[in-house]
């Protein structure tokens, strides 16, 4: 039976307690993704199953063991979604942003969901800060998206935690090579691989360079570099990313097992990754997908993006101690001793409300004391206790809590904003 007084397993409630440090994060996010020119999408929360399929990859864990998959009432095959990118791609064709003068430059905060094994960072509905960039074709269209990654980790106080790795995957021209050297290399280690990498190996032989196993990671450090592979074209543009990095003054590592889990990539891939958070290395990925727009029935168009876990930044973030702001407190409380007296505090509350203040009053019929004990629970700036003297003096006076000093102002919205705002 359904425990209905607690969370699904792999999912989160956030709090108030913690829900302050979600908006920070945002908020540094939508400045910073504003400067590179990019604009918020919203898609929703599932996809025909379809839309995954085709761009993620069938052979890929993500579809064959990872999607929250379902029919709905009209039969129709319906995923929850696992990612961002494939949505987007979806969004931009349907809504005719690829007639639109390029590149074209969206973002995104948006939930996804996946039936993985829940443990720190990982859970099966989990959070993404995404960017999405169409019609850029040039390397330094990489570098400036790896760029625009690296502003909002440095705007959290984390870059000192995080390092870059960066490879090239090369396209499918170059890439049929390196496959056929892959399996070559792997056959004499068929007998030791996992089941999933022996599945990988006839299906989708570059994920066997991204497998967690110890014995299945240690086959894969002699493996072939697909660096080594590269046409002509693939190995110029790699050259160009690292010279428009260099230009930046951004560090990074050439890591050649980096692939990435989603088919869609080509080219440019890369990883933010950090020591900080035990296995979940990675805070942010992301690369290039030149022909996914193809694949979902659009015109020929260029693009590339990154996912940030939101999640995993905010315990990295608590982890090495970055500062976050001070959650609100409350500026005023203004407490009251009868009908009257309830209905005053109550205007005032509100003019003070409408300038900007964060004020409150009594709404639950608690006494004087309880109201000031309150107060103190809340951290309230200042209180103030309006009574039958007060509302017959047309006075009251406005206690700094932090101080214990008090001073009278008139009893008027106008005189207890300046007071507050003085103080």
């Amino acid at each position: 039976m359904a425990e209905i007084n607690r969370a699904v397993r792999g999912t989160m409630d956030v709090t108030p307690a913690g829900s302050y440090k979600w908006q920070y994060i945002e908020r540094i996010i939508a400045d910073t993704a504003g400067l590179y020119g990019y604009s918020e999408i919203r898609i929703p929360v599932f996809e025909y199953t379809e839309v995954f399929k085709r761009s993620v990859g069938e052979t890929t864990d993500v579809v064959q063991k990872e999607m929250y998959t379902f029919d709905d009432m009209g039969g129709r095959s319906i995923t929850l979604r696992p990612e961002g990118t494939a949505g987007v791609v979806r969004a931009f064709l349907e809504n005719g942003l690829h007639n639109e003068p390029m590149p074209q430059k969206l973002y995104y905060i948006l939930s996804c969901y996946r039936y993985e094994k829940p443990q720190a960072g990982r859970l099966r509905e989990f959070h993404q800060f995404g960017c999405e960039c169409f019609g850029a074709a040039l390397p330094r269209a990489d570098a400036e998206l790896i760029r625009l990654a690296y502003d909002v980790i440095t705007r959290l106080g984390v870059s000192d935690y995080v390092s870059l790795e960066i490879n090239s995957i090369g396209c499918k021209k170059c890439r049929a090579d390196f496959l056929d050297a892959l399996k070559e290399y792997y056959e004499p280690h068929k007998s030791e691989l996992c089941e999933t990498c022996l599945d990988r190996l006839e299906r989708n032989p570059m994920r066997l360079l991204d497998c967690k196993s110890p014995v299945c990671s240690a086959i894969a450090a002699g493996a072939p570099n697909i660096t080594d592979y590269l046409c002509e074209e693939c190995a110029e543009h790699f050259d160009g990313v690292k010279a428009a990095l260099d230009a930046y003054g951004i560090a990074y590592k050439i890591n050649p097992k980096i692939v990435r889990g989603l088919d869609y990539y080509n080219r440019t891939v890369f990883e933010f990754i950090t020591d900080r958070l035990g296995a979940q290395a990675a805070v942010t990925a992301g690369g290039r997908y030149d022909g996914l727009v193809e694949q979902m029935n659009g015109p020929e168009m260029p693009g590339l993006g990154f996912g940030m876990g939101i999640e995993r930044m905010i315990m990295l973030m608590e982890k090495v101690g970055a500062p976050f702001p001070q959650r609100k407190v409350c500026d005023i409380y203004i407490g009251s001793a009868g009908a009257a007296a309830e209905q005053r505090a109550a205007q005032i509350a509100d003019y003070l409300r409408g300038r900007g203040i964060f004020a409150e009053t009594d709404i639950v019929g608690r006494s004087v004391k309880a109201q000031m004990k309150y107060a103190g629970r809340l951290g309230a700036r200042y209180t103030a206790i309006i009574g039958d003297s007060e509302l017959e003096s047309g006075c009251v006076n406005i206690k700094d809590m932090e101080t214990g000093e008090s001073v009278q102002i008139s009893l008027d919205g106008e005189s207890v904003l300046g007071a507050v705002k003085q103080k």
